[in-house]
């Protein structure tokens, strides 16, 4: 069996116990350990004003990472374009690109990054949330900057970060390659690749379609240590079922002290169904389920557990597991 790439989203959990400083160490040996085991790309998330996740800009992380690793693919997953100056990121980007040949790649989202609408005004200078015509202007604006005014050298690969059909649409009318958020909303995963492959329009950046499918995943040698693994995110997702945003991210022995009301086990096991969780076999079962159910071109894993050691381990059991 030919298997498709892994690659691996990096969220950057601040951990109850720990400072925001010790996970931004992290990121760069995670970063080494990764390439190591030979998976194709890492990509990191754009968040803000949340005490679970670090508020550690994409490009930056990108950079550090680059510079201890040689051959694996690093990039934002996504930088959100309503946040930033379309000439800022062009330029952050096709200069890291430049530094870094044909290892940078370049995820637009949309979201704020944060639950707070006064951050996210602050990001914002004020402005409120984006309009759907204002985000497409982002867009090409960022695309048009990387050819026009940046070009130093190999260009970063642009992606489109989706969740609903309108985003799918802008990136098949944009022709460019989709990261298709299944860990966020698979819901819509469905539709989201059905709209994207029906009005597909080739461009310099991309001449066909080109799906990679990013899957909350977490392994482990046993389902119950699996299970013990998954508690922590299991707690702040309860919270944000309820609209709670500032939940830390727990360690595992008070996620199992934690109460859930009955329709949140039933949500969590309803999405947890659609992930890929538990033991090597499983885990990759379901993995190889999700791409040839998708098409996906690539498999983007992302593990919000609790320690730095048994998140790579998760990767590791799953790269030997997988496949070279």
């Amino acid at each position: 069996m030919v298997e498709i790439p892994l690659s691996a989203l990096e969220v950057a959990m601040v951990q109850t116990g720990t400072r925001a400083l010790e996970t931004l160490r992290d990121t760069g040996a995670f970063a080494q350990e990764l390439e190591r085991l030979g998976y194709h790309r890492i990509w990191y998330a754009e968040h803000h004003h949340s005490p679970a996740i670090g508020a550690f800009p994409p490009v930056v992380l990108a950079a550090h990472a680059a510079a201890s690793t040689s051959s694996i693919r690093l990039g934002s997953g996504g930088v959100l374009a309503p946040n930033h100056a379309p000439l800022t990121l062009a330029e952050q980007f096709g200069t890291l690109a430049a530094l870094h040949p044909d290892r940078i790649d370049l995820g637009i989202g949309r979201g704020p990054g944060t639950f707070d609408e006064g951050i996210a005004r602050a990001l914002r200078r004020g402005a409120g949330p984006t309009t759907d015509e204002e985000y497409r202007d982002d867009v090409a604006a960022i695309l048009s900057f990387l050819v026009d005014e940046v070009a130093l050298g190999p260009l970063p690969q642009p992606w489109l970060l989706a969740s609903s059909p309108a985003g799918a649409a802008l990136a098949a009318a944009l022709g460019l390659p989709v990261a298709v958020a299944h860990h966020i909303r698979p819901e819509n995963t469905g539709a989201v690749l059905e709209r994207y492959r029906a009005a597909f329009t080739p461009s310099r950046w991309c001449e066909r379609p080109r799906v990679l499918l990013c899957v909350e995943t977490v392994c482990a040698e046993t389902e119950e240590e699996a299970r013990r693994l998954v508690g922590p995110m299991d707690v702040v997702k309860a919270g944000l079922l309820k609209g709670i945003s500032d939940i830390p991210f727990p360690t595992p022995e008070e996620a199992a002290a934690h109460v859930f009301t009955e329709p949140e086990r039933a949500a969590l096991a309803g999405f947890r169904s659609r992930q890929a969780v538990g033991t090597p076999e499983t885990v990759v079962r379901r993995l190889r389920e999700l791409a040839g159910e998708t098409g996906a071109d690539e498999l983007m894993l992302t593990t919000p557990v609790y320690g730095f050691a048994e998140r790579v381990r998760s990767y590791e059991l799953i790269r030997k597991h997988y496949g070279a």
